[in-house]
């Protein structure tokens, strides 16, 4: 059972007022992702929770092939936040042949078997 005042529990507030929180250690001045009590990089405890800018790129990504009667083709993708932290989603808005390495995209919150969870569509030049 999830721990209702942890950092998941934060985390998913956070998604369902349409926010995208980020921790951030006031140790060393990192952010860090996944939401966890200590800081990764230096195991301090003060961790604090601020709001993500939302811009990023695409730091890897790859092409899950399906059946147009099961949904089509999708992309997986890794994205690095100008914050330092990497969240694994997908880009929304195009196809997943044209998501490319580097490409800038912005961070929204959407939904995803009902749960509200992190999307990202490209950047506007």
């Amino acid at each position: 059972m999830l721990d209702a005042t942890g950092p998941d529990a934060i985390f998913r507030s956070g998604l369902a007022n349409q926010e995208i929180l980020l921790p951030k250690c006031a140790d060393c001045g990192r952010y860090h992702f996944f939401p966890r009590v200590l800081c990764p990089h230096c195991h301090g405890e003060a961790i604090s929770w601020h709001r993500a800018s939302g811009k990023g790129r695409v730091h890897t990504t790859t092409i899950v092939r399906r059946k147009p009667d099961h949904g089509g083709d999708y992309n997986i993708c890794m994205v690095e936040l100008d914050e330092g932290v990497r969240m694994m989603s997908r880009v929304d808005g195009i196809t997943p042949d044209d998501v490319r390495i580097d490409m800038a995209v912005t961070a929204f919150v959407g939904e995803a078997d009902g749960v509200p969870a992190v999307f990202f569509k490209p950047a506007e030049v």
